[in-house]
């Protein structure tokens, strides 16, 4: 039995789901939040230089992560005093060779092993069909090395569930930039990588002018070629319209507010695009629930003094974190320490706006946004100074804008999308406005009704009555809001913003291209558009219409085989009924484990069947139930069985061949843990477990 200590229903199923520890039996060594904060503070504090010190410090932190303040992110949550890496973001290096590729795909298979994700910049590789003196052959291009790290990556399983996220970057000047752009178009390839274009001003400026721009050979370090700007921004932005893929980096911008310069440019970011970061630099994240500062009789409804004193004693334990941290490279450490970064940010802006009675696309708010990002800022560096009058500035302080002055931490502020960390804290994400108000989450026998805490007050107090209009949901909100929004905290940020600018489904490629340029003309360093159910759109086709075909009937002898499968719901027994040589039926039973899961059984059978008898190929009937998430996935002698589709195709692969690749869904996304129904967004994260598609 254990204590939820004011945490929600939901914060305690990711609790229990992916932070409390566990003895080898499967048993909860932590019983309450309350342990698994002691822990991580107890971890954190050991930084400090006096018994008493980390005695009183780790007092602090709990009570920071107690009171749901502040928390961490969750390679901190899980990994303190478990020997872990304790950060989430990191870039890594790609030379022009193959030992250099090679290694950093073994580089990024030890960080994904410890939960962090990657980000790559693979402008320095020589265009497709370069010439290779060693070999007298070809070079493969970048794009096919992309695809390499994506096969590495998916191959590296983190507990069965997760795997390591990674961002791929590529110069609008290279001379494969068009390969690049329509890589993930077919909606399946490179599953495992968000892609962003690298856009120079050069290529920004030559899309408003409607002129050519040149394209430069790595390699040979020369002008090879020069493009239509405004025919490859139209590559961009009508691959993002139909995928989400790619993003625009606005290079230039970050290494021009670069404050590490001296070091050398960025070329790279993490997965989500909030942390730039220099060749085997980390950055550890954290944020503040600015909702938990609202105070109705304050200024601008709002706590100041608090949250400066909260501020405070973030930086300390995210600086804290970079001393007791266990990093995957000794290149990592070096560069990591070298600079200190930290990453704070914010989370339940949304929900800190509906308390003060503020539209999130309005004046008033973006100016809130504004004011309480500098402040955050000034507050950050403020306590990174006076740190480093205790403890020293970083060590490349004379390579930086600081050099001269005192400060702790080459960047203190950054804007990262807190997926699951806003679940446990019982608030919105990061900046982006509520998703949905009610979320209703299927998980096999059951549906989760989750409501909005916020709304669900205010419902109760006014039975029947209309919302007040700022109690407002992301598809509400016109584009320009959301690029406002971001450019507003922008402007404060050392580090970046992430946001994603959800779409509705019907916006055309124009909306799209004028949000690009916006957010250019804005000042963000980077954008991320994702249309609502762009998904869908994939697995459809223009053609001739296809001549009407009806299920064969059933003969009244057919031979069969039956193999029998484990399942979290028992043994499930699947037969497969053959009728000239080909797949004509399968039925599907499971004992023991309830009417409805029997029925669903059943129900998936005949619906395979019905393909079948209709001339569906196997292997795309695999391809849509392979991988299908459920709430008991289990190890069995063929690996992980996730569901009861998922274990049914195990079974159809076993006798018509594997199926390397699933199909996009055409249902809304489910949870690889839990099953339960996924928001539809680029990066969504599960309501009941807290997985993150992009964790």
């Amino acid at each position: 039995m254990t204590d939820s200590q004011g945490f929600s229903p939901n914060a305690m199923r990711i609790l229990k789901a992916r932070y409390f520890m566990k003895n080898a039996k499967g048993e909860f060594l932590d019983k309450a939040p309350a342990d698994l904060f002691e822990r991580v503070a107890a971890y954190i504090a050991s930084a400090e230089r006096t018994p008493a010190a980390r005695k009183a410090w780790a007092r602090t932190f709990f009570a920071a992560m107690m009171a749901r303040d502040f928390l961490p992110n969750s390679p901190t949550l899980t990994g303190a005093g478990r020997d872990m890496c304790l950060s989430a973001c990191f870039v890594l290096p790609i030379e022009d060779s193959m030992e250099s590729i090679f290694t950093t795909v073994k580089n990024a298979a030890l960080v994904h092993k410890e939960g962090g994700g990657t980000g790559f910049d693979f402008s320095r590789l020589r265009p497709r069909g370069s010439f290779v003196q060693k070999t007298q052959g070809v070079a493969s291009g970048p794009v096919s090395f992309l695809k390499v790290i994506d096969a590495a990556t998916e191959a590296v399983k983190q507990g069965g569930t997760r795997r390591g996220a990674n961002m791929g970057l590529l110069r609008a000047d290279h001379p494969d930039i068009e390969d690049f752009i329509l890589m993930k178009k077919d909606g399946k390839s490179v599953g495992n990588f968000n892609i962003s274009v690298a856009a120079t001003d050069a290529f920004m400026k030559a899309v408003k002018a409607g002129e050519s721009y040149e394209i430069v050979d790595p390699f040979k370090k020369k002008v090879a070629d020069r493009k239509d700007a405004r025919k490859v921004f139209r590559m961009i932005v009508e691959s993002a319209w139909a995928i989400g893929d790619p993003g625009l980096i606005f290079i230039d911008r970050i290494n021009k507010d670069n404050p590490t310069r001296g070091l050398g440019p960025i070329e790279a970011t993490n997965p989500c695009g909030e942390q730039p970061l220099h060749a085997f630099e980390s950055c550890n994240l954290g944020s503040i629930n600015v909702a938990r500062f609202f105070r109705p009789d304050g200024r601008d409804q709002f706590d100041w003094d608090r949250f400066a004193s909260v501020i405070a004693i973030a930086v300390r334990f995210l600086d804290d974190v970079i001393d007791v941290n266990k990093y995957p490279l000794p290149e990592i450490a070096a560069m990591s320490k070298g600079n200190r970064r930290i990453g704070l940010g914010v989370m339940g802006w949304a929900d800190l706006l509906i308390l003060c009675g503020l539209k999130y696309d309005s004046e008033p708010a973006l100016a809130f946004a504004g004011k309480l990002a500098a402040f955050l800022r000034a507050e950050a560096e403020a306590a990174s100074r006076k740190l480093a009058r205790e403890r020293g500035s970083f060590p490349n302080i004379a390579q930086s804008v600081y050099k001269g002055t005192k400060m702790r931490n080459a960047a203190v502020f950054t804007v990262a999308p807190t997926g699951t960390i806003s679940r446990i804290a019982g608030c919105s994400s990061s900046i982006e406005p509520v998703f949905a108000f009610e979320f209703t989450s299927r998980i096999i026998d059951s549906e989760i009704k989750d409501l909005h805490p916020i709304y669900e007050a205010w419902k109760e107090k006014n039975p029947g009555a209309k919302a007040p209009d700022y109690f407002v949901t992301a598809h509400e909100i016109a584009p320009e809001w959301h690029i406002r929004m971001q450019a507003a905290f922008q402007k404060s940020v050392d580090n970046s913003v992430s946001k994603t600018i959800n779409l509705p489904h019907d916006v055309t490629l124009k909306d799209v291209e004028k949000a690009y340029l916006l957010a250019y003309d804005l000042g963000t360093k980077g954008i991320t558009i994702y249309r609502d159910g762009c998904r869908e759109d994939q697995v459809l086709t223009k053609g001739p219409a296809a001549a009407k075909r009806l299920p064969d009937e059933r003969p009244d002898t057919l031979t069969s085989v039956t193999d029998k499968i484990r399942t979290g719901f028992g043994n499930l027994y699947v037969t497969i009924s053959f009728f000239n040589q080909r797949p004509f039926e399968v039925f599907a039973s499971i004992g023991k484990s309830g009417y409805t899961t029997m029925a669903d059984a059943e129900a998936i059978g005949r619906l395979v069947s019905l393909g079948l008898r209709s001339g569906v190929d196997p292997k795309e009937l695999v391809a849509q139930l392979k991988g299908i998430g459920g709430s008991e996935p289990i190890f069995t002698d063929g690996g992980l069985v996730h569901s009861i589709p998922d274990a049914i195709a195990k079974v159809l692969e076993r006798h018509f061949g594997e199926v390397k690749k699933a199909s996009r869904d055409l249902v809304p996304l489910a949870c690889k843990q839990c099953g339960a129904t996924l928001p539809d967004e680029k990066c969504p994260t599960c309501p009941n477990c807290g997985w993150s598609k992009c964790s």
